[in-house]
């Protein structure tokens, strides 16, 4: 007669299982409250402030619609045409884009690259530097501010000499169209763009600073040709001063 001890039935002899030994300790382990090197902490921070941030923007949105009135139109009238015939605020950026060059150019090859510069904006500016914090530096401020101040300057004037002296009509009879309404705009536009981030390779700028160069050339010029359409364009698409509108045109009446 075998005798079975009590460690035999809970460990029972098969060459087939293994086991280990676990002893439970009283403590935490030095990991205990501690994540991954050069990260922040996004949850729950950051969802309480997009959440209050979207019950202030709607709340605003229904403040300003309580307010301001925004009754529809007549019907339209095939016969007459609105002069000026404006694109709705999100959209007249691109309208006044319109004016310097080819359709194509400015309503699609444009847009597109601009999309794609975003969506790719993450993955090629990774820096770990500061994450998640405005800027980054006071050097990052500079940048951003000193390059605001240049597409500031820089995008009037572009809209001005386009306007004085077209591409499209002083090349009409001279280059092809690709020339006077592909070529030269968007040259032009890439040397925009280009001069802020040459200056900052001078001054041995990193891929970070590169990016928030970009980032700010794009917002400041939207904001620059959106106001430009809203503002200053009045009957036939024409440059006017606000307040020098001809046939009584008022801008700020379709706001």
């Amino acid at each position: 007669m075998t005798h079975i001890s009590e460690s035999d039935e809970i460990f029972p002899k098969e060459s087939g299982k293994t086991y280990a030994l676990v002893e439970m300790m009283r403590g935490s382990t030095p990991q205990v409250d501690k994540g991954p090197e050069d990260t922040v902490f996004s949850f729950p921070i950051v969802l309480y402030l997009e959440l209050i941030l979207v019950l202030g923007v709607s709340l605003g949105l229904f403040l300003f619609s309580l307010i301001k009135q925004a009754p529809l139109d007549e019907l339209a009238n095939p016969m007459v045409t609105t002069d000026p015939a404006k694109a709705p605020w999100y959209f007249v950026g691109l309208q006044e884009l319109l004016e310097h060059m080819h359709p194509t150019l400015a309503g699609i090859v444009i847009p597109t690259c601009l999309v794609l510069f975003l969506i790719t904006l993450p993955y090629v500016d990774h820096s770990w530097a500061k994450p998640g914090v405005w800027f980054s530096s006071p050097r990052g401020k500079r940048i951003t501010g000193l390059t605001a101040l240049y597409t500031l300057i820089v995008m009037p004037a572009y809209i001005l000499l386009d306007n004085a002296f077209s591409l499209r009509e002083l090349l009409r009879d001279i280059a092809p169209a690709w020339v006077s309404q592909w070529l030269l705009p968007g040259g032009i536009l890439l040397i925009i763009v280009s001069l802020p981030l040459l200056f900052l390779r001078l001054r041995g700028a990193n891929r970070h600073e590169y990016m928030l160069a970009l980032f700010t050339v794009m917002l400041v010029s939207a904001f620059v040709l959106t106001v430009s359409g809203f503002l200053f364009r009045g009957p036939g698409f024409k440059l006017y001063l606000p307040w020098d509108m001809p046939n009584g045109y008022d801008p700020w009446a379709e706001f």
